[in-house]
């Protein structure tokens, strides 16, 4: 065979192992497990990081501030430096909207060491303790709920016995390059941290969706969070190894009624967003960035390649094995693309998608080797083993 139909049989044999033996990622069924009422309901403290989030806050805060809940619980936002109004706003609508008692904070510039979400969450957190709450919800800014999203996460916390309950919120999709790249963001995330994996009991896969994370109080104290993961750009995940290290029970899955409202209207506004953490997410290393480029060229961009290739050079095997990888890739998006409500003559064009993404993570790589580092709103943050203890 020709070198072409070698790296084709490649591609179709990596799709053949994607689609049986990394956890079923594809699937979209890991939603929030059984759930029943026992009529006990757990005090809850939602805790919103927040900076300079005046443009989302009215369409995400009176969502939480309306939820139906027949405990107790109120919301601790918590307003990180922001100069948009961001606190003075939320207070408004609090005043506004009434229902679930709100107090807004601030905790001061992040010392060193911390990055700015979790230095927030843990001025948040030491506050709601206070009270004695069971449970924490920590829940992102721009991240809007059903009127019962909180208590069907504490039932299904209480009802499985799980210390950590995470949503993948449902993300915008509007415009064209949201619809071209949001949904691959959520497939290529389950595909690296398949759902069933890390819902496993005794799993070592961890990972959580920092959006919408309900928290038993006791494992965040067992697992010394947030001051034992203070560094973190990838914060979610670093949470969800923390409780699950210190033994702690977790589960992720996607969300029905928990939704984000960040709108990401240009490729630049997506291109920020996935190359701020891109570089992290490999831990800083040229060698896993040039071996994710390798397998991300022969995974996703061979078939469509050599599948070309083999019809034009006349080399049927390049080509059966090319374009029998590539039906294969797209019939594993096409369960995302349905959850997402998006065309599915999208998923044929997941190569293209996927091409903007390794062009993104290499630019967070050069991005981090200019000085730049995981920068956002106004902050860049070194890789955690430069950044100074205390």
């Amino acid at each position: 065979m020709s070198v072409v139909a070698w790296i084709a049989v490649g591609s179709l044999a990596a799709w053949g192992w994607l689609l049986l033996g990394q956890g079923f990622f594809w699937r979209t069924d890991q939603r929030l497990p059984r759930r029943e009422a026992d009529g006990h309901w757990p005090g809850v403290a939602v805790v919103v990081p927040a900076r300079d989030e005046a443009e989302v806050l009215p369409l995400s805060l009176p969502s939480l501030l309306a939820q139906v809940y027949p405990g107790r619980a109120e919301i601790v936002l918590v307003d990180d430096g922001s100069t948009d109004g961001t606190g003075e706003l939320a207070r408004s609508l609090s005043e506004r909207h009434g229902g679930l008692p709100l107090r807004v904070v601030s905790p001061g510039e992040p010392e060193p060491g911390w990055t700015g979400k979790l230095w927030a969450l843990r001025h948040g957190i030491a506050l709601a303790r206070a009270d004695g709450p069971e449970y924490l919800l920590l829940t992102d800014a721009d991240i809007a709920h059903e009127p019962d999203s909180l208590r069907e996460l504490v039932a299904a916390a209480r009802t499985n016995g799980l210390d950590l309950v995470s949503q993948m919120a449902r993300l915008r999709v509007a415009s064209g390059w949201e619809r071209l790249i949001v949904p691959a963001f959520v497939y290529f995330f389950s595909q690296l941290y398949p759902f069933r994996w890390v819902n496993r009991p005794g799993s070592r896969t961890a990972a959580a969706a920092g959006g919408c994370v309900l928290l038993r109080a006791e494992a965040a104290e067992r697992a010394g969070v947030p001051e034992s993961i203070r560094q973190a750009v990838i914060d979610d995940v670093s949470l969800a190894r923390a409780v699950q290290r210190s033994g702690g029970r977790i589960w992720l899955g996607l969300a029905d009624g928990v939704d984000s409202v960040r709108p990401y209207p240009r490729l630049a506004d997506l291109w920020r967003m996935v190359s701020r953490s891109a570089y992290a997410q490999l831990l800083h290393s040229p060698v896993l960035l040039a071996g994710t480029v390798v397998g991300l060229a022969l995974v996703y961009l061979a078939p469509p390649v050599t599948l070309c290739a083999g019809v034009w050079g006349h080399d049927a095997a390049a080509g059966w094995a090319g374009g029998l990888a590539w039906a294969v890739m797209t019939g594993t998006y096409l369960p995302m693309l349905r959850y997402y409500r998006q065309p599915l003559l999208l998923a044929p064009l997941l190569p293209f998608t996927a091409l903007l993404y390794l062009l993104m993570t290499v630019d967070s790589a050069v991005q981090h080797h200019r000085g730049r580092g995981a920068a956002w709103k106004g902050r860049t943050y070194a890789r955690p083993e430069a950044a100074p203890d205390r």
